[in-house]
């Protein structure tokens, strides 16, 4: 009898073998690409390597690497977050610092501003409550009724607690949802006693949800989405044994979401979803199965399709710039788009289609120079592998989707990991493709002048510098989250953060609108100004980069110190603070009449202007200044 086969080897594990060579921390900076390739359950012994790391360590050899300070409390034993969350910070390009609560002890955590929670510098607080928390003291037996009651009181419990860290804490607290263990369930032997549980519980969790709108600081992740998946709510042994509410696979799904929160928080969200066409957003290639041959909505897979479609087009209706990058000619990408009566995606659902016969990289380097936005701000996605590890290699910063294998599972892939999640979304959000491609046709009227002067001197630009009102709040706040480029300081603040600056006396927020001919660009700007002595502060100005290159900062800076002046101050201070990104505006001040005052080692830069000689406003410049929010003379 012949021996059986022996199992094919399996492939080494990277990270695993950094670890085993003494090299996580020197090699850090590889995890990002190294992470990407790994199956689940490497990814979860991934997290507990690097949850040994020292991030002191790590900081010190690789000092430019964003760190995430987060306290994490809940209901029983949390600790085990801390590993996968770190391996989804790394999987990011980030480094977490963790602190981890004592057992169980939530509430006295939250209620009292001396807890470890509040310390200066936390980014995120986790609290996971749990159902422990309610039938942990409704009676015994009890009844739904029961369950009703302390289910109330523990929701305003929560609200008031987010309340405390409102007005005491810092940065963002983070609560989920409650989900409903089957065991409670399965404890009422009536269905009718079952249906008032479940609509007991699902309006509490509703109520719990709905805390977001009377707290600023506060996100709620919706726990119920998460389920629908592969996570189990609770493995029995763990929860009764260690006081674990969660099982593994769900932590670490909780984990995820809040990593795309710290994402989104530090400015690291994506804003473009370039997609490439044939087998991707469509069955079948263009080129060989013409117009008549392709499959959108009907046939084998045309559902498939057409499902990755409306996706692609709910996400481009809510901010995400979508671009088509296509090895194909471009009129028959046209007709398709315009004409074909099953398309859901239309050609004015896209910022920019790019259909030829150019490398991939090479048009998507052009189409960030065109959209004015970071590679690091896309993410491709494409059904070859080919054209995905080309991208990858050519363009590491690009986020590589490899939509292989079925296409039902395109769109599951695309949402999987959260690329463009934020915590608020604007109006300025929204029309953020609409703007886009105005941007592309302003630069089509560019090249029509032999000068830039002649250019912007047609293009009639009009510019609002005024005071922040409470409704430029969530879009101010967005903007020092979202800003790398033309962002002074790269100061990252929250909504609750901008409305206490600009209510507070010797603050100013100024907000920048602008629009030209061509339309409206909306709140595109701020400058955060500090005016409470002889010396003015320019503690951060940032300028969203699609109206780089028209004079507006240099208008709105110049009004502003002819303000200082006219109100009597001294003199007007600013500080660059050099990021990875802002190294574009290094010399915004000095261009500007500013004196260098000193410069530290990292290249934190002093600047002042004595205001004896301002510069002008641009003279193709219509600038309104309103210095006080209205009704408040």
């Amino acid at each position: 009898m012949s021996a059986a086969p022996a199992p094919p080897p399996t492939a080494p594990d990277p990270v695993a073998e950094l670890h085993r060579s003494g090299s996580l921390v020197a090699e850090y900076p590889r995890l990002p690409a190294l992470l990407r390739e790994l199956g689940e359950n490497e990814r979860q012994r991934a997290g507990r390597l690097l949850s040994r790391l020292s991030p002191d360590e790590v900081l010190a050899a690789h000092p430019g690497i964003p760190t995430v300070s987060v306290a994490v409390t809940g209901h029983g034993t949390v600790a085990g977050l801390v590993p996968p969350l770190t391996m989804e910070l790394a999987r990011h390009g980030m480094l977490l610092r963790p602190h981890v609560a004592d057992f169980g002890g939530w509430l006295f955590d939250l209620a009292d501003p001396a807890s470890e929670v509040y310390a200066a510098g936390t980014d995120l607080v986790v609290c996971l409550p749990a159902a422990g928390i309610v039938f942990d003291e409704v009676p015994r037996p009890w009844r739904p009724e029961d369950v009703e009651r302390v289910l109330t009181e523990k929701v305003h419990l929560l609200g008031k607690l987010a309340a405390t860290h409102g007005t005491s804490g810092s940065g963002t607290l983070v609560y989920t949802t409650m989900p409903l263990p089957r065991e409670f369930t399965s404890q009422l032997v009536d269905h009718r006693s079952r249906a008032r549980l479940g609509a007991v519980w699902r309006e509490g969790n509703a109520r719990l949800l709905g805390l977001m709108d009377e707290h600023p600081g506060l996100v709620v992740l919706d726990l119920d989405p998460v389920l629908s998946g592969p996570a189990a709510l609770a493995e029995p042994r763990l929860e009764t044994y260690a006081g674990t509410p969660f099982a593994a696979e769900l932590t670490a799904a909780v984990a995820r979401e809040v990593a795309h929160l710290a994402r989104g928080r530090s400015g690291r969200a994506k804003k473009v979803l370039a997609v490439d066409l044939d087998n991707t957003l469509w069955g079948g290639v263009l080129g060989d199965d013409g117009p008549e041959g392709i499959e959108v909505a009907d046939g084998r897979t045309g559902r498939a399709f057409q499902r990755m479609q409306r996706v692609v087009k709910q996400l481009a209706s809510r901010g995400v710039l979508v671009a088509a990058v296509s090895k194909n000619d471009l009129e028959p990408v046209r007709e398709v788009l315009r004409e074909h009566q099953e398309m859901t995606l239309r050609e004015d659902d896209f910022v920019r289609v790019v259909a030829n016969w150019a490398p991939k990289h090479d048009n998507l380097r052009a189409l960030a120079e065109d959209l004015n936005v970071g590679l690091d701000s896309f993410v491709f996605a494409d059904d070859s592998p080919y054209e995905c590890g080309l991208v990858a290699s050519e363009l590491p910063e690009v986020t590589v989707l490899h939509l292989d294998g079925d296409p039902a599972l395109h769109a599951e892939r695309l949402l999987a990991d959260g690329w463009f999640d934020v915590r608020d979304l604007t109006d300025d959000d929204v029309r953020r493709p609409e703007r886009y491609r105005e941007e592309l046709v302003r630069k089509d009227f560019l090249d029509s002048f032999s000068s830039l002067d002649d250019y912007l001197r047609e293009l009639d630009v009009r510019v609002e510098l005024s005071a922040a009102a409470e409704a430029d709040v969530p879009r101010v706040a967005q903007l020092t989250q979202r800003t790398n480029q033309f962002n002074l300081t790269t100061r990252r603040l929250q909504q609750d953060e901008v409305a206490s600056l600009a209510g507070s006396p010797g603050n100013m927020v100024l907000a920048i609108r602008c629009g030209d001919r061509f339309g409206d660009n909306g709140l595109v700007g701020a400058v955060f100004v500090r005016t409470d002595g002889p010396v003015w502060h320019v503690d951060n100005f940032l300028l969203s980069c699609r109206v780089f290159a028209r004079g507006i900062e240099q208008g709105c800076l110049a009004a502003l110190l002819e303000h200082a002046r006219a109100e009597g101050a001294e003199a007007v201070a600013a500080r660059y603070v050099p990021s990875t990104k802002n190294g574009k505006v290094r010399d915004f001040y000095p261009r500007n009449g500013f004196d260098a005052h000193g410069q530290s080692e990292d290249g934190t830069a002093d600047f002042r202007h004595e205001l004896l000689e301002i510069g002008a406003v641009p003279g193709h410049l219509d600038l309104t200044v309103r210095w006080e929010q209205e009704g408040t003379r």
